[in-house]
């Protein structure tokens, strides 16, 4: 084996010195790791404790606050498991604007919140609703304190869980999701975003309903809704003695609760057109005094400063009552719930005024008159039997002979119009009566919403025939109930 020469020995000098020189870098740059780390852990533990009030917080720190409130609220809604690191930032960023830290508790109601601190009652009246700056410019401090109040409006309606609901918990998210709709501007119990309604149908069918309704304690709890009505209505002929009762009693609560929002708004409209054709009765409280001093103009004495009358002049106050025919026909099949329940009501609203005549159908693959009854709209859905298909034409069969003089009726048609093979007899039918002079109003669902489906093929040929489906909002058919009954 020859000796290394002396280049050799150079090179692996210099080999050894390179592997010393890494060795050195890697060692320091694992202790910055470290340090960094130390580092971060400090900020971590900074975040953790309370934080002191920023006389002059920055925007960034307003918008860093926002991001943590809305990271905890998508971490909640996606995973039921808590992240200890958000919530502890949440709250001491709560704490910071001011707030109480229950808005962090997914136990703790809205109402309860705003029993504690009334004042925020008005800050969440409009929360995701608010009115642009006029200036045009962001109060950051602002967006972080509604961040915090619409995240907890919005982990209460939407965190439901899983399993089964008890008539508390039933009850709790009610009276959330009514913040939640104040929030958004609207009325509470109006359900006018189909979600909403969704998410309670969803938190009904996981009730044990029977069992709730058996305990009048429990079934005190329960507040009366579209989704609750809807199951009472499809398993009524399970329930016996005390369920019954409870059922009965939460049915009637609810007709009449909505009779009255519904009633206000007939109400509002005019009685009738004047009819000129009677004379105005000659009393004081008829007299128009601006018209008589109009007409008499031309006797004015300048020199006795007199007005002289020859006639005098009254306001009609007559208005045609020619009497109208409603003919309302109602799908009553399992789409079509929320339907029947708001437009039996709606009719025995309209039978109750003077010179208008009620007829009532509703239909599945059978029909059935509930004229007899329209005038008690909660005997009326008792003897509904909701659920199952439909037949138009069997409806048509029975609806047809209610028309005596047509010019002098309408006929609102209220259904989804998926009919399959029927739907050109359907039609037809439909098509007769219009022709004959019937004033008829297709209506694809009756709800607070407005959401409504109807089929494509029949909704092109009411629109050819001039008679175009009518929003399913119901303040929409009671417009046009009223335009035509005036």
């Amino acid at each position: 084996m020859t000796d290394p020469t002396p280049e050799t020995v150079r090179i692996t000098e210099l080999d050894r010195t390179a592997e010393l020189d890494r060795t050195v870098e890697l060692d320091r740059t694992t202790e910055l790791d470290r340090t960094a780390d130390l580092a971060g852990t400090a900020d971590l533990d900074r975040v953790a404790e309370p934080v002191e009030p920023d006389p002059s917080p920055t925007p960034d720190l307003h918008e860093n606050r926002r991001q943590v409130l809305y990271w905890r609220l998508l971490a909640r809604l996606f995973d039921h498991e808590e992240q200890p690191s958000l919530e502890t930032a949440s709250l001491a960023v709560v704490e910071d604007i001011g707030l109480p830290s229950g808005l962090l508790d997914p136990q703790t109601s809205v109402d309860s919140i705003v029993q504690r601190h009334p004042e925020l009652a008005g800050e969440i009246d409009g929360l995701m609703a608010p009115e642009p700056d006029a200036d045009g410019a962001r109060d950051r401090a602002a967006e972080v304190r509604r961040a915090a109040l619409a995240a907890k409006v919005l982990l209460n309606v939407f965190a439901t869980g899983s399993g089964t609901v008890s008539a508390g918990q039933l009850a709790r998210w009610q009276s959330d999701a009514g913040w939640m709709e104040r929030a958004l501007g609207q009325g509470p119990g109006a359900r006018r975003d189909p979600e909403l309604a969704d998410i309670e149908a969803d938190l009904v069918k996981r009730m044990h309903l029977r069992e709730v309704l058996a305990d009048p304690k429990l079934a005190a709890q329960l507040t009366p809704s579209m989704s609750l009505i809807e199951q009472l209505l499809r398993d009524k002929s399970n329930l016996s003695g005390v369920a019954l009762a409870n059922a009965k009693a939460l049915i009637r609560r609810y007709v009449d609760e909505i009779a009255e929002v519904l009633r206000t708004q007939v109400e509002k409209s005019t009685v009738g057109e004047l009819d000129r054709s009677v004379p105005p009765k000659r009393v004081f409280r008829n007299l128009d005094l601006d018209r008589t001093i109009w007409k008499n103009l031309t006797n004015w004495s300048p020199e006795e400063e007199r007005l002289y009358v020859d006639r005098l002049y009254y306001r009609h106050t007559a208005r045609r009552t020619t009497p109208q025919r409603l003919i309302v026909v109602v799908d009553q099949s399992g789409s079509m719930v929320d339907s029947m329940v708001n437009c039996t009501i709606l009719a025995s609203i309209f039978a109750g005024l003077p010179k208008v005549d009620v007829h009532l159908i509703a239909y599945d693959t059978r029909a059935i008159d509930l004229t007899p009854w329209v005038n008690d709209p909660f005997e009326a859905l008792l003897r509904t039997n909701l659920g199952g298909g439909n037949d138009g034409p069997i409806a048509m069969a029975m609806a047809r002979p209610k028309i005596t003089d047509p010019k002098d009726t309408v006929m609102v048609w209220i259904s989804d119009f998926y009919e399959f093979d029927r739907s050109q007899p359907l039609f037809e039918g439909i098509e007769a009566v219009h022709r004959s002079g019937v004033k008829f109003i297709p209506v694809g669902s009756v709800t607070s919403s407005g959401r409504q489906e109807v089929n494509p093929w029949f909704r092109e040929r009411f629109k050819a025939l001039g008679t175009p489906v009518i929003s399913g909002h119901i303040n929409k058919l009671v417009h046009d109930l009223k335009t035509f009954l005036a």
